[in-house]
């Protein structure tokens, strides 16, 4: 376990290190899609994602946002994270996750929560969800600004017409996020 030191480094910005004095817990894990990590403060999630580099975990957050310390360390959601590559497609519901940002944007990201494993919606039916069926931007945008991927599965919204549109982990994770997903429910 190595520790993140007490001076800024690209771990820590400078003006959130004084800002905030939070430590996380960040977690690289090996996935059938290649290295997950996993950014943990509290027993929430803050931010995770398809990569090894924990500073484009942090990027995925708002420097308001980021804790002061990051430490290499065991995360509880991991064990989580092999259920679902297991099979258990229903163990990311119940990780906690923190995410800041706008009533709009934390209303999103707890809808993408209850969508299922295996029915994904596309941006016209999320927008709809949300309650403003011609808010299909704004709704797009929620799933862009969602630093806890996986556990909040923005994944699972498509473009019109089944399309997968983008996701900031690369369409082919989503891809194989999605197919995994219909063979466990089909």
């Amino acid at each position: 376990m190595t520790a993140v030191s007490d001076a800024p480094t690209p771990l820590e910005p400078a003006a959130t290190a004084s800002a905030r004095g939070e430590i996380a817990s960040i977690q690289t894990v090996a996935t059938p899609d290649g290295p997950f990590t996993i950014l943990e403060a509290g027993g929430a999630v803050l931010a995770s994602g398809w990569t090894a580099d924990p500073v484009a975990i942090l990027d995925r957050l708002r420097p308001a946002a980021r804790p002061a310390r990051v430490v290499e360390a065991p995360t509880d959601a991991a064990a989580s994270v092999a259920a679902y590559y297991d099979g258990d497609l229903a163990a990311i519901d119940a990780v906690p996750v923190r995410q800041s940002g706008t009533a709009m944007q934390r209303a999103g990201w707890q809808a993408l929560r209850g969508i299922a494993p295996g029915e994904p919606l596309t941006y016209t039916g999320f927008a709809a969800a949300l309650g403003s069926p011609g808010a299909v931007r704004a709704a797009a945008s929620v799933c862009a600004r969602n630093a806890a991927a996986l556990f909040v599965p923005c994944h699972r919204v498509l473009r019109t017409g089944g399309a997968l549109g983008g996701f900031a982990w690369g369409v082919e994770v989503k891809q194989r996020l999605l197919a995994r997903e219909a063979r466990h429910n089909g």
